[in-house]
């Protein structure tokens, strides 16, 4: 396992174990220590890989397990706009080991391909100053094995015809996140990472289902705001969504969880 060129030349970092519980848990322990920012923990296991809300992620091996550590990479507040600009990374890693697939993003941290998913992101930070947050970018792509879940279809890059090892994927990745943040630059920049990101993103108009504390919302997508929250073209108006879970509904009938 290696960086990319680029990602090395920007200086990035690399730490490889065969099993961890969880890479963005040991990212976030590295936090305290010197020179540790802009490293990424890469596992060839994780005994207790986590999704949003605490759930299970599936670790089987042959897929890419990955988290980045960055300290203080912006302001508090605009820390959730690091999902965008990882969702770019991925979409366009998948995009060139995958050229023939259907690659799209769904709000807030999801990659599907061909309607399937892809890969995920899980975003979480620690305050290691009064002032300063250490956030870990973790992210999970099916490399070779699309594990079943309950509710939504998955695939991987083998299954849409990718040749490549999860070494390969991880080199592309580590790439295309670097130019990504670069163009962030702290959040500065998220008006073109907002504009990259809704070109890779569900058909605008596509039907979703959102599951809220008060209850499930139903809407069309009607794409994102300027901080990033998600845009709900409802019969009551339109709705701007903080959080929430995203499900894609298929002209089928039914919802699928992307």
């Amino acid at each position: 396992m290696r960086l990319g060129d680029e990602a090395g030349a920007a200086g990035f970092s690399l730490v490889t174990l065969e099993s961890v519980d969880s890479t963005n848990r040991l990212a976030l322990d590295l936090a305290q220590q010197a020179r540790a920012n802009k490293t990424w923990v890469v596992s060839e296991k994780q005994r207790e890989g986590r999704g949003r809300h605490g759930r299970e992620w599936a670790s089987p091996p042959g897929n890419l397990y990955a988290s980045l550590l960055l300290v203080a990479p912006c302001k508090v507040a605009d820390a959730p706009k690091l999902g965008f600009v990882a969702g770019l990374a991925l979409a366009e890693t998948a995009g060139l080991l995958a050229p023939q697939a259907d690659i799209r993003l769904k709000w807030p941290n999801d990659l599907l391909a061909d309607g399937a998913k892809l890969a995920g992101i899980l975003l979480e930070g620690r305050m290691i100053a009064p002032d300063r947050q250490a956030v870990a970018i973790g992210m999970g792509i099916n490399v070779a094995v699309a594990p079943a879940l309950v509710g939504p279809r998955t695939t991987s890059l083998r299954e849409l015809g990718a040749s490549a090892d999860r070494r390969e994927a991880f080199r592309r990745l580590s790439n295309r996140l670097s130019h990504w943040l670069d163009v962030f630059d702290g959040g500065a920049g998220f008006a073109a990472i907002r504009a990259a990101w809704s070109g890779l993103a569900l058909p605008l108009g596509a039907p979703l289902t959102v599951k809220l504390p008060a209850g499930p919302r139903v809407g069309a997508f009607a794409g994102i705001d300027d901080d990033g929250r998600l845009l709900l073209d409802t019969p009551l108006g339109l709705a701007r969504i903080d959080a929430g879970d995203v499900f894609l509904r298929q002209e089928q009938g039914g919802d699928t969880d992307g």
